[in-house]
């Protein structure tokens, strides 16, 4: 009768960890070419749920692309598919930083990153991000990645 106690108990403790990591922590697996030559289609990411104070330049993001403006001066310019599609791009500046070059046509007149928005880069040139899109509004990030499941870390920002 103990010994089926403690089984319940362990299985019960594992359980709730199992939903405890699971609410901190997803699994993302790589669609698209933006993010080449540092991730590949069909690779998988560790990734753990944050918002924009747990970010620093040279992160890699996932997130949601934005639905509507985030300023006057910037404008969606393609439509969004109606489920969610998330995007993995690499956090290229941060609220009170300077717009970097790839993006300062999309920003129009901003010259700094607003509030409650980030750019973001992909590490191929030919990326859908800030370049088209601007800045992103930072409550569409689901967290940064922390490494491939495998545990490889990632190679350093490809920032220009």
């Amino acid at each position: 009768m103990i010994a089926l106690a403690a089984a319940l108990a362990v299985t019960a403790s594992a359980l709730v960890a199992t939903v405890l990591v699971r609410r901190r922590v997803v699994v993302v697996t790589v669609s698209g070419t933006s993010m080449t030559p540092t991730l590949h289609p069909g690779e998988k990411l560790l990734v753990r749920r944050c918002g924009i104070a747990a970010l620093k330049v040279g992160d890699i993001v996932v997130l949601e692309p934005p639905r509507v403006p985030v300023s006057p001066e910037v404008t969606v310019l393609a439509p969004l598919p109606a489920r969610t599609r998330w995007q993995v791009k690499r956090v290229a500046a941060l609220p009170g930083d300077p717009i970097p070059p790839p993006a300062r046509e999309a920003a129009g007149t901003l010259r700094a990153v607003p509030d409650g928005t980030l750019i973001v880069l992909g590490d191929n040139d030919a990326s859908n991000d800030s370049r088209l899109s601007g800045p992103y509004p930072a409550d569409r990030i689901l967290g940064v990645a922390l490494r491939r499941p495998a545990g490889a870390p990632f190679p350093g920002p490809a920032i220009r």
